[in-house]
């Protein structure tokens, strides 16, 4: 892919220099002169300043990496890890929701249900996908899918990626609050092998609704968390302008989250992160769910959900220090 035009704001510093170094390629070509000393130092510096800013990144930075919007959202990894996506549609009770969308594909040969939630690259496609915001019909579709592949012995993929569920009157009135809920229920009961992945952002109940599986991957710099980090700011420090600050208060790092057994594994992201090359990140999924859904299809359904049940129960699980005399 070429480079994303996108430039964040903390990578500004290494564009202004490979700026320079492209100029200094420029005047050579133009003017038949030897600058390879200079455009060697140049170049020099900048792989440096990369490797300083890129390891280094602050949880703010990977949140902001996370929503770059230029990032692979969920049909790229489809369209690269799998084979003859056909979608499927509606809730059978409202509407068909374009924001959260499932349907039937080939993984390395095999049938899978794909369920994922979607955003839009442009005004037009955002206001369709609804800014990868699901109502209360995506998440009812979501379970009529998974319903569906239980019924056909089909392994459930799901594809996070929303900043949350739309909080909006006519979601509310239609009970957001209750699909969701019911679809935490009827995921942890499902006899069939199910794998989620954090693409980009993972956020609050609008992400959870589809992520009680047997595995949870995620993307080295994307974030998973209760809030984001603006509620967080607006509700701890009055300020949404906090954001980073709450950034680093929620310990939004992927790493983190597989020390405490919210996700079993990170996957590695392209240098610079996954919107730098979609095949690496989509090679890097595809390695991780095949191995994953081998292990899990050794399993009988009794299994899948006995260790489901375990695996949330042990999650915020704390003890009680007595304080001393």
């Amino acid at each position: 892919m070429d480079k994303p035009a996108h430039v964040l704001e903390f990578e500004r510093p290494l564009r202004e220099l490979e700026k320079q170094v492209e100029t200094l390629h420029q005047q050579a070509l133009e003017n038949d002169i030897d600058l390879s000393a200079d455009i060697g130092v140049m170049e020099k510096k900048l792989e440096q300043l990369r490797h300083e800013v890129y390891t280094r990144l602050t949880p703010w930075q990977r949140v902001l990496i996370a929503r770059h919007p230029q990032r692979p959202y969920s049909l790229d990894y489809v369209r690269l890890c799998c084979q003859n996506f056909q979608e499927l549609h509606g809730d059978r009770q409202f509407n068909d929701d374009r924001a959260l969308i499932g349907g039937t594909a080939f993984f390395e040969g095999e049938s899978v249900m794909i369920i994922a939630q979607q955003k839009g690259r442009d005004t037009k496609e955002n206001i369709i996908r609804n800014f990868g915001m699901p109502h209360p019909e995506g998440y009812r579709k979501a379970l009529r899918l998974m319903k569906l592949a239980e019924r056909f012995g089909l392994p459930v993929i799901t594809f996070i990626d929303t900043p949350g569920a739309f909080p909006g009157v006519g979601s509310e009135e239609r009970h957001v609050s209750e699909a969701i809920a019911v679809n935490l229920r009827e995921m942890a009961l499902l006899r069939v092998p199910s794998i989620a992945i954090v693409v980009g952002e993972g956020g609050s109940g609008g992400a959870l609704g589809i992520g009680v599986t047997d595995r949870v991957l995620i993307f080295e710099n994307s974030y998973y968390s209760v809030i984001s980090p603006e509620g967080c700011a607006a509700i701890l420090w009055k300020d949404r302008a906090a954001a980073p600050k709450a950034a680093e208060a929620l310990k939004l790092n992927a790493n983190t989250l597989r020390e405490l057994g919210v996700v079993d594994d990170v996957l590695a992201e392209p240098f610079g992160g996954a919107h730098n090359d979609y095949e690496a990140a989509a090679a890097t999924l595809k390695h991780s769910l095949s191995r994953h859904l081998a292990a899990l299809r050794k399993l009988s359904p009794d299994d899948l959900v006995e260790k489901r049940y375990q695996r949330y129960r042990k999650l915020g699980v704390f003890e009680e220090i007595a304080a001393k005399a």
